[in-house]
């Protein structure tokens, strides 16, 4: 009888057995958050007018982002590198509701962007890590804007604060929210992406997007007390 490949056990252990133990227990996490979303009803609005958004996000703060279920019956997109940990976490995300795109700034990212573009103009939503993969942090890089005009979407800073959370020795100083903590999650103004938009304009409205994120992050992190 022969047995069972060493390789093989290993790609299920690692696709399978731990994605599903991952998901599960962030599954059970997320219940303990306490969650509060504003501005939800106007983003509903909008994508019952036909409208396309991308959110913007840094990747700090990414981990509060995924859990908002009433948008996934539109399928959202966002990028997850290619990485050995992006296998990893597109497999989780993709369980969550989101839809994966594979790529960076850094590797794939021409064909990621062609993709995130068709997926979000197509589902009308989608998510962007804007100072991700690798930063510098809080620094909105070009392709968002990029994007956005590609997708024919209006970009809406999403802020996600949490009122207690552990940080992460990583470029950005990762958030992870503590267990029962309160999360807030707010959508904040939209900003157009003219079809035409020349590369001034584009780094224009990157600048004015940078700068909302700065003020409206420091404002949701001051309510705690912070």
């Amino acid at each position: 009888m022969t047995g069972v490949p060493a390789k093989e056990i290993k790609f299920f252990l690692l696709n399978h057995v731990l994605t599903s133990v991952i998901f599960f227990t962030l599954r059970l996490y997320a219940k303990t958050l306490r969650v509060q979303i504003e501005g939800e009803e106007k983003i509903l609005e909008y994508l019952a007018r036909e409208g396309t958004i991308l959110f913007a996000c840094w990747h700090q703060r990414l981990f509060g982002g995924f859990f908002v279920p009433r948008f996934f019956q539109w399928k959202p997109c966002i990028m997850i590198s290619q990485s050995r940990d992006g296998d990893l976490i597109s497999k989780i995300v993709s369980r969550l509701g989101w839809i994966p795109v594979r790529g960076s700034s850094t590797r794939g990212g021409a064909r990621a962007f062609r993709v995130m573009a068709q997926n979000v103009k197509k589902n009308r939503i989608g998510a962007h890590i804007v100072d991700g993969p690798t930063g510098p942090a809080r620094i909105v890089k070009p392709g968002l804007t990029a994007l956005a005009r590609s997708a024919n979407a209006v970009i809406c800073p999403a802020v996600v604060s949490y009122q207690s959370a552990w940080t992460a020795n990583s470029w950005d100083r990762f958030l992870v929210p503590k267990p029962f903590t309160r999360v807030l999650i707010r959508f904040g103004s939209f900003f157009n992406v003219p079809d035409d938009a020349d590369r001034n304009l584009l780094e224009a409205i990157r600048l004015q997007v940078e700068q909302h994120m700065i003020e409206a992050y420091e404002a949701a992190d001051s309510g705690w007390g912070k």
